[in-house]
């Protein structure tokens, strides 16, 4: 549904936010308080379970109270019977937009207790929120968290029917290892998916992201917490802890976490920071003048220098984040996450290193490598379907779509526009060849679909000039004159001037079809003028009989 069909009564959309695959979020005004809202909308009414489930999210949070938990204003059902529900609208964007950046160790910390301090209250309710990663995270203007999408929230004391069918909700890279498992969750699963998001936000890396979903489960079961680097020692403990496969070896709950997180010592972190180095004392020179000038010139030394050593910090800082993501793009390439998903292909990673640099050659190259590594997969699948005989269908698998998807991407590549050209060539020698067939069979010009001159001019509607078309109507326009001449022999002129109006139809400009059309209704006007001479003369004369009839009868 387009933005602006989109009404919804005490509200004015301005427009889509996102959507998913049983939702969009559009951005709107409460008319009533005048304030801005984010409004999501079930995309159908038809699956009756799933918006009983979103029902249920709105009374879920709209049954908690917390800075850092989304605030929901309304819940009701438009007039075509979609549920929506109006909640606060965050302009900060979500935590997924960093993915790949190195956060400031405080600010990371200070994220992750924000959003334990909420999951605290969902978890003193009786809820595990099951789907914690940094899509659900939002920002507000003043940079507090909020966690948000309560959609597949748990009630511990009720039997979840996704369980229930072994089936796993959430999302796996942040998935905890029982909950990849399809195993009874409590709050420990939410700890555990907190953990890698802290841990993604210090490395700029998710370690337990596989190329594929199964990879990615047997991380989370197998892969111990890989060692960090000696600048964030300090978060090893708490990060094991977090990320214990076995939720007994986590922290009991998000009370016990925050409690953690609060003795997290920044000032080890701070020791291993470049610092600048210590003045040395210099002796004093016998000149008064420059006993008077050192002070001066070693206080200007020291600020230069921690100047150069700010900006070296900066650089250094800037540089690994740079090749983080230069990393993460190449393991995304070798993937074949090219452009999907966009916040975390290949193509996604690329882009950031050039926000951070944008003159970076590595991801110049890299994005360059991506173009052509699409346009030759398009082109070999164009290939494969032009062999395999499908030039125009099934629609978007076929060697026409695949040669343009390629020229979307390039619009000028030689092999893309040569192979289109091939397409043609192989349609207009099918056409031919059906054509002829329906010669053989007498299909002329009918049925209007499956006729040699539906053929014709559909190959005369991709090329104009095509002298085989051209040629081959004409052939339908003599066999029309033939079998006109044929009727004249039998003396049917009706059937005679059908088969010329017939031919003409497959070729008005035939000139021996116009000839005999002009000579046919020569002969016809000059019988038409016959008989109404007879006509008139058998009325003015009368008839001789009936003159005699009437004398005898004296009439």
């Amino acid at each position: 549904m387009s933005n602006t069909l989109l009404e919804i009564p005490g509200y004015r959309v301005h427009g889509q936010l996102g959507k998913g695959g049983m939702a969009e979020v559009y951005l709107a005004t409460q008319q009533s308080l005048h304030r801005k809202v984010a409004i999501k909308v079930l995309r159908n009414a038809e699956d009756e379970a799933f918006s009983k489930r979103f029902v249920r999210e709105a009374h879920i949070v709209a049954s908690l109270n917390h800075p850092s938990i989304i605030t929901i204003y309304d819940v009701d059902r438009l007039p075509d019977e979609r549920d929506y529900l109006a909640m606060e609208f965050l302009s900060g964007g979500d935590l997924a937009r960093h993915k790949g950046e190195l956060f400031a160790p405080e600010r990371a910390l200070q994220i992750v207790r924000q959003v334990a301090s909420g999951l605290a209250v969902v978890h003193d309710k009786g809820l595990v929120h099951r789907d914690v990663k940094p899509a659900n995270i939002l920002f507000r203007e003043d940079g507090t968290a909020v966690l948000t999408d309560f959609g597949v929230a748990k009630d511990l004391d009720i039997d979840s029917e996704l369980t229930q069918f072994g089936v796993a909700v959430g999302s796996p890279a942040y998935s905890s290892p029982e909950q990849a498992q399809c195993q009874a969750l409590d709050a420990r699963s939410d700890i555990y998916s907190l953990g890698v998001i802290l841990l993604e936000m210090l490395t700029g890396t998710n370690p337990f992201r596989g190329g594929n979903y199964t990879q990615t489960v047997v991380n989370h079961v197998q892969m111990e917490l890989p060692p960090l680097p000696v600048s964030l020692a300090a978060f090893q403990s708490l990060l094991a802890r977090m990320l214990a496969k076995a939720p007994e070896q986590r922290f009991n709950d998000c009370r016990e976490l925050l409690v953690a997180l609060d003795e997290v010592e920044l000032s080890d972190l701070d020791e291993t920071q470049l610092r600048p180095a210590v003045p040395v004392a210099v002796p004093e020179p016998a000149a008064r003048r420059r006993r008077s000038a050192m002070p001066w010139l070693l206080g200007l030394s020291v600020l230069v220098l921690m100047g150069t050593l700010t900006s070296t910090v900066l650089y250094l800082k800037e540089r690994r984040q740079i090749e983080a993501l230069l990393a993460q793009a190449e393991q995304r390439f070798a993937t074949g996450q090219l452009i999907e998903p966009a916040q975390d292909s290949a193509e996604h990673y690329f882009n950031q290193v050039l926000q951070l640099d944008d003159d970076s050659q590595e991801a110049l190259a890299g994005l360059q490598r991506i173009r052509t590594t699409r346009i030759e997969a398009f082109i070999a699948l164009a290939e494969q379907r032009l062999a395999d005989g499908l030039l125009t269908e099934p629609a978007s698998d076929n060697a026409d779509y695949y040669y343009r998807q390629a020229l979307a991407i390039d619009e000028q590549h030689a092999a893309a526009l040569a192979g289109l050209q091939r397409v043609l060539d192989a349609r207009i020698e099918r056409y031919l060849q059906l054509a002829e067939q329906s010669i053989a069979d007498k299909r002329l010009l009918l049925p209007e679909e499956n006729s040699a001159v539906h053929y014709y001019r559909q190959i005369l509607g991709w090329a104009p000039d095509n002298p085989a078309a051209i040629e081959g109507l004409n052939r339908v326009a003599l066999l029309f004159r033939d079998m006109a001449n044929a009727e004249y022999r039998r003396s049917d002129f009706p059937g005679a001037l059908a088969m010329i109006e017939r031919g003409l139809e497959a070729e008005p400009n035939n000139p021996e079809l116009l000839n005999m059309q002009a000579e046919h209704q020569q002969l016809l006007d000059a019988a038409r003028a016959s008989r109404a001479r007879a006509a008139a003369r058998e009325q003015r004369e009368g008839n001789p009989l009936k003159r005699a009839w009437n004398n005898i009868f004296g009439r």
